[in-house]
């Protein structure tokens, strides 16, 4: 296969700097959108690369052996994350999510667990921070992401049969290997995991009511398995609507095995609609983007691996903080550029889903949203 120019270099995915308003307050931790959305959860990729090549994010006739990843020099570094993360923080942020990419490829990451770490004293509060990682190297790295101040995991688990859990990843990463990670990441002391699975009709949807089992039998309490209907982010993943099953049909199969019922949403912007065992067996989540929106309560923002942030998972354009960053710009600044941007907001792609052309992952000539691997789940 001939070589791949980085699709990040289009022109389709620029961002703009962001303007500096000349006149505004100091963050008062109550900034809202056009919408009435706060800012409480930014979820910060570290590095575009992974060591997967799952079908629905990272397709290998895309991203092979001659994709060209960003250098290293495009990064953010540690300390530009963490001096962005605390602006975010005075702005109301009191969740930091660590994404890929795979992030635990990125050399050293516990060292910047510390440091954002060290914001909660910034927050004054409680300051959720957690990471979500394809579990490949969570065995070798979880008491040293634990030691540096990580309190939560969320892993992606796509199925327990080793031939499906393979042909998903495309690398022949196994199962159980993932499974070992998860148990290292609980006897480091995480609070309870999360498991997410990408439900594709057809590929591994016959996994769901198996790796439910497995997971109420190993775990109970101490992990949620969340359920994800496969959406259509970025340009080259080949999503179809006939691959989604809708979380609807996935909680019928798993109440026809183990009685069920809801459970209170815990926070406002939640993702998940939250379902328990009726037996004490733990909970069970379901994320529905794709046929039950959930834009109204979005509050989450997302910074890329290069410092650009996109205020929605579907974007097609963002907004470059590193050139703030790197211009010289002052916290003072750059905290007034991060605020007239959220209030600026009016994002709901999945919303306006329905209504959008055929094709509308850039096929029919509109803008091509942001790649998952970029700015992470």
């Amino acid at each position: 296969m001939g070589e791949n120019v980085n699709p990040l270099a289009d022109l389709r995915y620029a961002a703009a700097v962001p303007r500096i308003p000349e006149h505004a307050a100091a963050p008062n931790g109550h900034l809202a959108d056009r919408l009435g959305r706060p800012l409480r959860d930014l979820r910060i990729s570290v590095t575009d690369r992974c060591n997967f090549r799952c079908t629905y994010c990272m397709p290998k006739e895309v991203f092979d052996r001659d994709y060209r990843f960003l250098p290293h020099k495009s990064l953010l570094t540690f300390e530009e994350i963490a001096r962005v993360a605390r602006l975010f923080v005075l702005h109301g942020v009191h969740k930091l999510r660590l994404t890929g990419g795979e992030p635990l490829l990125r050399k050293d990451v516990e060292a910047l667990i510390a440091q954002l770490a060290a914001l909660r004293t910034v927050e004054g509060g409680r300051l959720d921070i957690a990471l979500t990682t394809n579990g490949s190297l969570l065995e070798r790295k979880a008491r040293a992401l634990r030691d540096a101040g990580l309190e939560r995991v969320t892993v992606s688990l796509d199925a327990l049969d080793e031939a499906v859990f393979q042909r998903m990843n495309d690398v022949g990463f196994a199962a159980a290997d993932v499974l070992r990670g998860i148990d290292a990441a609980l006897s480091a002391g995480m609070r309870r995991v999360k498991l997410n699975m990408v439900v594709k009709r057809g590929t591994n949807d016959q996994e769901i009511v198996p790796l439910a089992r497995h997971v109420r039998e190993r775990y109970g309490a101490l992990a949620v398995l969340r359920f994800i209907e496969y959406m259509d982010v970025g340009a080259t993943n080949g999503w179809r609507m006939d691959e989604v099953l809708p979380s609807a049909e996935v909680r019928a199969r798993l109440a026809a095995a183990f009685a069920l019922e809801p459970l209170a949403r815990t926070a406002a912007g939640e993702t998940a609609e939250r379902w328990r065992y009726v037996d004490g067996g733990g909970e069970v989540g379901f994320i529905s983007s794709v046929t039950r929106a959930f834009c109204r309560d979005c509050n989450r923002a997302r910074l890329s691996t290069e410092g650009k942030l996109f205020l929605c998972l579907f974007a097609d354009h963002g907004h470059d903080l590193r050139a703030l960053l790197r211009g010289g710009a002052s916290d003072e600044q750059i905290a007034a550029a991060i605020g007239l941007v959220w209030r600026e907001r009016e994002d709901r792609y999945s919303e306006l889903r329905a209504a959008m052309p055929t094709g509308g992952n850039g096929s029919d000539g509109s803008a091509r949203k942001i790649e998952m691997h970029y700015i992470g789940g």
